[in-house]
């Protein structure tokens, strides 16, 4: 299977595609102005349950250092510009998004 994750800061949005089709979407929290998240492509290279901190259940980092997709201990902070410029979401919907995305996965993060 052809798993990509597209994320859009604008719509504050990550949305799963498989071979090209959306298969789901989530609402999320990205950077704040001071720290926007990282426009670009990047891949999924590791996986760390229970990261602690403000992380949440589930941290997938990123090949762009520092940076990843993570549950969170604020649920209010979803759909908000809040993080260093990480990618924030439900921890029940990155638990249920980790289970899916194999380490590899393609990240694309735009604005649109």
């Amino acid at each position: 299977m052809a798993y990509e994750i597209h994320v859009s800061t604008a719509k504050r949005r990550l949305t799963l595609l498989n071979a090209g089709r959306v298969v789901k979407t989530y609402p999320i929290g990205v950077g704040k102005m001071l720290t926007p998240t990282p426009k670009g492509v990047y891949t999924i290279i590791n996986k760390q349950p229970n990261p602690g901190g403000p992380f949440g259940i589930m941290w997938m980092g990123l090949s762009k250092q520092h940076y990843g997709i993570h549950g969170t201990n604020n649920p209010a902070s979803i759909g908000k510009l809040v993080s260093h410029g990480c990618i924030r979401m439900y921890n029940k919907d990155v638990l249920s998004l980790s289970k899916i995305v194999p380490i590899g996965t393609k990240v694309s993060i735009s604005r649109n």
